[in-house]
């Protein structure tokens, strides 16, 4: 073994006597364990909310989204488009019509939101009713449209899907419309029933999803769509998929894979993680720099030791590395442990989930985690980084004592 490493061992578990200075290594030793499990947690939750929250929102965020460059709607029914709808790697061809409408409930409630029709393919998704937080995901049965709504309408207009006496009132400009002194005649107005209320986030829950042919009727637009939304099988090179879109449809269309639909939620998630990553890690710096006060006070303490050593032919660098292997053996014990910790209960929480929410219109009911191998790397790298600055200051003090005990001999 190292003779450094070895000394530093020795002074770091001795057990003939409990000093001040082995207490002080204790709770600087606490305070690395305590921030690198903290982080390890924090990162993993993170985590969790970023994979949930994406899967949600993949519900309503396609693979692959064709919608027209100019215009509000567009003619699928084409050559190409065609073909399309058949290729084999394809798991769903979604078409949608949308539009912003006035929504009333009952005799006071209302609200602007946007009704977005989608064919059948739609409900191929098989993680759509983890989205419903009250009745099902239904839009047509027995020859009757339904509407599935989201959490904000329902608040906004207290809206009760049990009650089939009260059905939703869809107002929308009516296109052909002619001057006339009635206003009424200037809306299309449309009654259709709540199947279901989903929450995933306010992005989507201002929403009510219903099938196409009710919104074609609702805006008398027998073709045309606003947007056709793709779902790839595994395996399919998106990238391939979105060049070979791009390069047949032209510049007419534009494609948006799952990022660019959503480029503010993933660059909202990445710096909340990064934020609160930085913010933990000052705590951490500030834990791990409590290491130089108590190599300082070992310094002080083993004077005679030094002078022993040094009488012994110790050089400097032998010192010098008695005190930084003391430093990193406080860092990474502390760190391993912490780490250690923090895996243990994010593989509790994710087994049982005994840390909840608490809220009822909640998609989730407890916190989510997902570990992952480079959290882990990175959480001991900065602490390797920060312990070694720590150390090598720690160690630069212990030559300087060398130096002074030099003298007096």
């Amino acid at each position: 073994m190292n003779t450094a490493i070895y000394i530093a061992r020795r002074y770091l578990f001795s057990r003939k006597k409990m000093h001040a200075i082995n207490i002080i290594s204790g709770i600087s030793m606490l305070g690395v364990f305590i921030g690198s499990a903290a982080l390890i947690v924090i990162l993993s939750v993170f985590n969790g909310f970023e994979k949930v929250i994406l899967s949600l929102y993949s519900n309503f965020t396609p693979e692959m989204l064709i919608a027209p460059r100019q215009g509000k709607t567009f003619d699928p029914n084409t050559p190409y488009f065609n073909a399309l709808r058949r290729d084999p790697k394809l798991i769903s061809f979604t078409e949608i019509l949308e539009e912003k409408a006035l929504i009333r409930y009952g005799t006071d409630g209302e609200f602007i939101g946007t009704v977005r029709g989608v064919s059948d393919d739609f409900l191929k998704d098989p993680l759509l009713d983890s989205t419903i937080v009250k009745g099902s995901f239904t839009l047509k049965s027995k020859g009757h449209f339904y509407a599935v709504i989201g959490a904000t309408v329902q608040s906004k207009l207290s809206v009760n899907i049990n009650d089939q006496l009260s059905p939703l009132q869809i107002y929308t400009p009516n296109r052909h419309a002619s001057s006339s002194a009635n206003q009424l005649n200037e809306f299309e107005v449309r009654y259709i029933y709540p199947s279901g209320i989903f929450n995933i986030q306010q992005d989507f829950n201002n929403l009510i999803i219903t099938h196409i042919d009710f919104m074609r009727d609702l805006l008398n637009e027998p073709k045309n769509i606003s947007a056709i939304a793709l779902n790839y099988k595994k395996g399919t090179d998106l990238g391939l998929v979105k060049d070979d879109l791009t390069d047949k449809l032209g510049a007419a269309f534009t494609i948006k894979d799952r990022y660019e639909q959503n480029a503010e939620l993933y660059k909202t998630l990445n710096y909340e993680r990064w934020f609160i990553f930085v913010i933990l890690t000052f705590v951490l710096i500030i834990a791990i720099f409590n290491i130089i006060g108590s190599l300082t006070m070992l310094v002080i303490d083993k004077q005679k030791d030094i002078a022993i050593l040094t009488s012994l032919g110790a050089n400097k660098r032998l010192i010098q590395g008695i005190f930084f292997s003391e430093g990193m053996m406080i860092s990474f014990i502390g760190c391993i442990a912490g780490m250690l910790v923090g895996l243990i209960f994010c593989l509790l929480q994710e087994q049982f989930g005994f840390i909840r929410f608490g809220e009822e219109m909640s998609a989730i009911d407890a916190y989510p985690v997902a570990l992952k191998v480079t959290d882990f790397l990175l959480v001991f790298l900065t602490v390797g980084g920060i312990s070694t600055i720590a150390s090598g200051v720690s160690a630069r003090l212990s030559i300087k004592r060398l130096g002074e005990i030099k003298e007096e001999l």
